[in-house]
């Protein structure tokens, strides 16, 4: 998916992290959400911000944390939102749709294309409280190992981030990889028979019966797919075999 249709969907998706106690997770939060592209941050009657230590915990996400929206209740953060997921651990009592958050990601990759989504996170000691869980159409949880479920909340942040991120761009690298250019043909022989002719010279390849050894080296060496500069540094080595420097001794 190309950058410019990326970036509005990513913008249309805010973190909101409800009473939250602990002013490093703010800025961890903050951390997390710019490294996978989100910068919406809502915090709901956070008990200290701004903080010094959510600026520290942030590192250069500190923009993040400037344009963060503070509001005084869940509802007022979520308002202008068409689609509301609330991020928790917790089995519920209730009868309320529940997904892995990879199901959530693409459910908010796909109404977050034109619409607002909200990801709400509850308090670090205990989640989101029941009235919370109810103000959102659906909870999402962490596929954990059942028999310890705890997670930080700026981890769990990440995880919800992250999936976001994937079901947007497909999991896209943000950058090009370099192209290789691979041996031909006619180098990987000329390299088969100088590799041939030191292994005769050392003894290790008997000429007269080579059995099979010879045929799966050459195996070996075309499982790797060897680039041109491998060749080189390749028979590089088989010439000083053959030829070794002398060393100057001091």
């Amino acid at each position: 998916m190309p950058e410019q249709i990326q970036e509005p969907v990513l913008s249309n998706i805010r973190i909101v992290l409800c009473h939250t106690s602990h002013p490093g997770n703010i800025g961890s939060t903050a951390r997390a959400m710019k490294t996978m592209g989100l910068s919406r941050l809502y915090l709901v009657n956070p008990k200290h911000f701004p903080d010094g230590q959510a600026k520290s915990l942030a590192v250069s996400a500190t923009d993040v944390l400037d344009n963060a929206v503070v509001t005084a209740s869940l509802e007022e953060a979520i308002a202008d939102c068409h689609f509301v997921i609330g991020v928790s651990g917790k089995e519920r009592s209730l009868s309320q749709e529940v997904m892995t958050v990879r199901e959530a990601a693409i459910k908010t990759s796909e109404i977050a294309s034109g619409q607002q989504v909200a990801l709400v996170f509850g308090t670090e000691q205990s989640g989101l409280t029941t009235a919370e869980a109810n103000c959102c159409h659906v909870l999402a949880t962490i596929p954990a190992n059942p028999e310890y479920t705890s997670l930080n909340l700026a981890q769990a942040v990440q995880i919800m981030c992250y999936e976001c991120r994937i079901a947007v761009t497909g999991g896209q690298i943000h950058y090009d990889e370099k192209p290789v250019e691979l041996a031909t043909q006619d180098e990987l022989e000329r390299f088969y028979d100088h590799l041939k002719e030191v292994l005769t010279l050392i003894g290790y390849l008997n000429p007269k019966a080579p059995k099979k050894l010879f045929d799966r080296l050459r195996r070996l060496y075309a499982r790797a797919r060897l680039e041109k500069e491998e060749v080189n540094l390749l028979r590089g080595i088989l010439t000083l075999t053959q030829k070794p420097k002398k060393h100057t001794k001091y």
